[in-house]
């Protein structure tokens, strides 16, 4: 009786998660170039946009920045299938040395592909050249 009633909550579990459906992030483009920006102006920002193109809800569990002077934002709540979002990364090279940066956001997801990396890059140029 313990076998029938554990195989069929097994069944059970399956059903639910096909039921469910399985989440797909699809990004327009995971690298993007600011170019070259002032040093007195050391804030940037762009915008990754994607879309659910899998079968469920997709979730986006974390967005974490290689460091602290790259700050990413993405929607807290599920995406639906078909559905589209845009993760939000701001780049501050306040304090920072000029020159060439290249950064990276990992975000961590429920869809199939779990770990996606987008990436930004960019010259932040001298206030004045002495």
């Amino acid at each position: 009786m313990k076998k029938i009633f554990t195989t069929l909550c097994f069944v059970a579990m399956v059903i639910v998660a096909i039921a469910a459906g399985t989440a797909d992030i699809k990004f327009d483009e995971t690298t993007h170039n600011f170019g070259s920006f002032p040093e007195n102006s050391p804030k940037v920002t762009c915008k990754f946009k994607f879309t659910n193109t899998g079968n469920g809800p997709l979730v986006i569990h974390q967005a974490i920045a290689s460091c602290g002077c790259t700050v990413p934002q993405y929607p807290k709540e599920p995406i639906k299938p078909g559905e589209s979002g845009e993760i939000i990364i701001t780049y501050n090279g306040a304090g920072k040395f000029p020159g060439h940066f290249r950064k990276s956001i990992t975000l961590r997801t429920n869809a199939k592909q779990e770990v996606v990396r987008l990436y930004v890059e960019g010259e932040m140029t001298p206030s004045n050249n002495e």
